[in-house]
């Protein structure tokens, strides 16, 4: 006679009108070789059990085959937020061309959750007939729906995709602002200045989504964020201008020094650190005196990378703070005043 396959076990086993009798077959399940194991995992995540349910899901994550698509997108709407959890997880590991048409029909899903958990899903497929569908669901009426897209379209780095998150930076929700900037400062290979000679080729060669001539469009469309309601993408908007290396982003981080935010106001001087802008170090001179250690750190910093020579005196005077870190970081930039005044190269021409 011959001897049941490991899937024919399994189908009986999920037979058992116990359901711990059930729950015990898939937890002992260890051996995955069998490609017949599919259909009864499939049918295991219909079972009326829950903790059946998540187990074979579990089982389906390890094996990442295509075939289990439908079922794992119709788990995304169990009525247990372990079972829903377990097939995003699922959801993320499946990979196969054959998955893409099933995850792109979901993409337009009545609920929130399954649109962005195939959205999840299909950024790690990295199938190109999903892009023009990602493109599409910046404009769903979810907005985490529409911060997922922002993502996943960050994380494929496609040029085409700029001019559809350069949109979103006018999102009405806030977090999907934030991430649109570092969606957009990803696709240019986190140099947005319009530069010239081997720097302009190594952005090129780096695969950086923006050409020259939008460069400054696009640190304009971040500055104008340094005004944004949210401190959150105000400071976003900072970090990144500081990354873009161009004399446009000095002056408008200048001006963030006095935000409300101290967040923004920290990372403004950071950033005009990175940028060389040596006309901010009055400014920067004024923030030593703040009551923040956090702020005086930042201001520190920045003016070390300066090698600002007239704010010798005031940081002199911070190395007796009363934050550890702010002596420190004081130490450090009197050091790179005193060694390095006039040797550093001036980026931003403000």
């Amino acid at each position: 006679m011959t001897q049941p396959s490991l899937a024919q076990e399994l189908e009986s086993a999920l037979r058992d009108p116990d359901p711990g009798a059930r729950q015990l077959a898939l937890a002992q399940l260890e051996d995955l070789s069998d490609p017949e194991l599919i259909h009864p995992l499939i049918a295991a995540v219909r079972d009326e059990d829950p903790t059946v349910r998540a187990l074979a899901l579990g089982h389906l994550e390890d094996l990442g085959d295509p075939r289990a698509v439908p079922a794992i997108i119709g788990a995304l709407e169990d009525e247990e937020t372990h079972v829903r959890e377990a097939a995003a997880a699922t959801l993320r590991e499946i990979r196969g061309s054959e998955a893409a048409p099933h995850l792109i029909n979901a993409v337009r899903h009545e609920v929130p959750f399954v649109r962005t958990s195939v959205i999840v899903a299909l950024r790690e497929l990295r199938d190109p007939r999903a892009l023009a569908h990602l493109e599409g669901a910046l404009e769903d009426p979810a907005p985490e729906v529409r911060r997922e897209a922002v993502l996943s379209l960050a994380y494929l780095r496609r040029p085409e995709s700029a001019p559809a998150l350069r949109a979103r930076l006018r999102d009405p929700d806030a977090q999907v602002r934030q991430v649109a900037i570092g969606a957009l400062d990803a696709l240019s290979g986190g140099a947005l200045d319009a530069l010239s000679g081997g720097a302009l080729d190594a952005l090129h060669a780096s695969g950086g989504a923006l050409h020259a001539p939008d460069a400054p469009a696009l640190v304009e469309d971040f500055a104008a964020l340094l005004s944004d309601p949210d401190w959150r993408v105000r400071a976003e908007a900072a970090i990144v201008l500081g990354r873009s290396a161009h004399g446009l982003a000095a002056p408008h981080l200048r001006s963030a020094l006095d935000d409300s935010a101290w967040q923004v106001r920290k990372e403004s001087a950071l950033a005009l650190g990175r940028l060389r802008a040596a006309s901010a170090a009055p400014d920067l001179i004024r923030l030593l005196g703040s009551d923040l250690p956090d702020l005086r750190k930042a201001a520190t910093q920045a003016l070390g990378e300066l090698r600002a020579a007239s704010a010798e005196a005031p940081l002199q005077r911070l190395l007796g703070d009363a934050d550890v870190e702010v002596r420190k970081a004081a130490s450090r930039a009197l050091d790179a005043i005193r060694t390095g005044a006039g040797r550093h190269e001036t980026f931003a021409r403000d």
